[in-house]
């Protein structure tokens, strides 16, 4: 699956945002303040929810402002639509 670069998510406090493009393999590059604790979770979800649209070839930078899951998969959802111009929710 061709990927372009896009983005999804913001900066605010309870958000992440989410800029994915082309790349060899699976690779999330997290910034987190709460990345000690959390980091590992943050980006077991984000591959989860990248292997479950069927991307396996892409590199995510992930920003985290204190996201719940739900938020971060809807943001990674999103930016996968965007980058592949596929629609997951028709």
């Amino acid at each position: 699956m061709e990927l372009k670069n896009a983005v999804a998510g913001t900066l605010e406090s309870g958000d992440i945002m989410i800029q994915i493009g082309p790349g060899e393999g699976l690779r999330v590059e997290l910034q987190s303040s709460v990345e000690a604790q959390f980091g590992r979770q943050i980006k077991e979800v984000i591959e989860e929810t990248l292997k479950g649209l069927g991307i396996s070839d892409a590199y995510v930078k992930a920003t985290d402002k204190g996201a719940l899951d739900c938020t971060i998969r809807a943001r990674v959802t999103a930016a996968a639509v965007r980058s592949t111009g596929v629609d997951v929710w028709k």
